[in-house]
């Protein structure tokens, strides 16, 4: 293949990161870089396991004379949040990325990059690679379907493992070392609608423009949901216009912010409709974050429809949209900055005669997720819906003691000459989960810089790479 990063080390590095972009793996689609890495290994005749899952360990053993040592196991998920923009066509079942870089960063044209979690990809192939001269057992665990609640992990064979000392490479800003996590849970709601004959002008209403992003990593930076928004406007003309609904749609994934939100109406007075969107557009332009700064109401004609859902019906899910609490609701107690519980509707479907919504609630605390289930339990009980909870994972509690941090600070200072952060962090980690079957694994997780994650702004710092690389030969140097 034609590689396109040039002059930047580690050359292995960008070059198994060009060449796993190459490859599809949208989650619960790893077969094709599973058969990657098993290639790989065979080719060096690396030991390995594959499981059901296409989740993949790869074993390299301690070069000569550093047998003594203690293992290291590194690792990250394969899969990648497939998000892009509207105007984009990108097939990400069969299409690889387009990669580019645009001065120090490295993007893909309109959709999503991968670095999340490619890094974490093309640094444990460099590693198997060979690129060191001395190093202990090395183990390096590919899993998968992380972005869709960390299933890989939870099926896993731990068994399989000899290290106690975990890196797993899936943060986001260089110098800044992950040390604990919140938990999380999925919950849909499904809601039947009923549909009726109504006379009116159809209308398409369309949010876009906005910046999204991690529903953990940026749930407290006041980026809007485009669902919720959709809510408010909705919600506003109820009282204003006759109308009915026809279908809604907003956002992929229940854990990014979702952009763009999508209904179609049929209204008995057209222009009035327009007229009292356009205003309460204006109100919510003035409220938003400048990162928000590109948001876009249209409002136009739509194909006619002759049966909607019923008045009734409507009501119920704007009621859905607009009412069900959405964001950060508490604060950490104990640790300044980071944010405890949240929620967030990511994904609005609509399909036949139901809609769906799709929320991420993040909590440390499992009594907080519980009452975040209940309470969507209640809410689907009152207006004739009915709710599924799943995909739910372990928080990541902080270590007082852990030598492999230890390490990693020191390390990270011998390379740069600067003192690097510890933090903890309200997105779920495969961490936890590992942490809870290996309850004697000493874990960290780190990662170059990476900008605006699960959104097609999303980018690598590829002056960071080389930094981070230095810093992971200078950790094995110290363990």
């Amino acid at each position: 293949m034609e590689y396109i990063i040039h002059g930047r080390e580690p050359a292995a590095f960008f070059r198994f990161f060009e060449e796993i972009s190459a490859i599809p793996r949208p989650s619960y689609h790893e077969s094709g870089i599973a058969d990657y890495l098993t290639a790989f290994a065979k080719a060096r005749g690396l030991e390995y396991w594959r499981d059901e899952l296409n989740n993949v360990l790869i074993k390299m053993p301690a070069t000569r004379g550093q047998e003594h040592r203690a293992p290291i196991l590194f690792q990250g998920h394969s899969d990648m949040v497939c998000e892009k923009n509207a105007d984009v066509e990108h097939d990400f079942l069969k299409d690889p990325l387009d990669l580019w870089v645009d001065g120090d960063l490295l993007r893909a044209k309109g959709t999503t990059l991968g670095a999340d979690d490619g890094v974490a990809v093309a640094l444990m192939l460099t590693l198997l690679n060979g690129e060191l001269a001395e190093h202990p057992a090395i183990e390096c665990l590919f899993t998968t379907a992380e972005e869709v609640g960390l299933n890989g992990a939870h099926g896993f064979d731990y068994g399989l493992l000899r290290a106690r000392r975990m890196v797993n490479v899936d943060s986001e800003l260089l110098g800044k070392i992950t040390c604990g996590c919140a938990g999380g849970v999925r919950s849909d709601l499904h809601l039947p609608l009923k549909t009726e004959p109504f006379k009116g002008t159809a209308m398409r209403v369309a949010i876009g423009g906005l910046m999204g992003g991690h529903s953990g990593e940026n749930i407290d930076c006041g980026r809007a949901n485009a669902n919720k928004l959709m809510g408010r406007l909705l919600a506003a003309l109820l009282p204003a216009c006759d109308f009915r609904l026809i279908s809604v749609e907003g956002g992929s994934k229940d854990n990014a912010i979702p952009r763009e939100s999508e209904a179609l109406l049929a209204v008995s007075d057209f222009d009035e409709a327009e007229s009292v969107l356009s205003e309460e557009a204006a109100l919510i332009a003035s409220e938003l974050v400048s990162e928000d700064r590109g948001f876009s109401l249209t409002v136009e004609d739509a194909e006619q429809t002759a049966v909607v859902f019923s008045k009734e019906s409507t009501v119920r899910a704007i009621s859905v949209l607009a009412a069900i609490p959405n964001g950060v609701f508490e604060m950490n107690r104990s640790i300044p900055g980071l944010v405890e519980y949240s929620r967030n509707l990511g994904v609005v479907r609509t399909e036949d005669d139901a809609i769906d919504f799709v929320f991420a609630s993040r909590s440390s605390i499992e009594s907080r997720l519980d009452a975040s289930t209940r309470e969507l339990d209640a809410v689907a009980a009152a207006i004739g819906g009915e709710t599924k909870h799943y995909n739910r994972y372990p928080g990541w509690s902080y270590a007082p003691k852990s030598d492999l941090r230890e390490a990693y600070l020191k390390a990270y200072r011998d390379v740069t000459g600067e003192e690097a952060s510890v933090n903890v962090i309200h997105a779920g980690l495969e961490c936890g989960i590992i942490y809870s079957r290996v309850p004697d694994m000493d874990i960290i997780s780190i990662a170059p810089t990476l900008h605006d994650l699960h959104s097609p702004d999303e980018s690598l710092d590829l002056g960071t790479v080389e930094v981070f690389w230095r810093t992971i030969v200078r950790l094995i140097e110290l363990l």
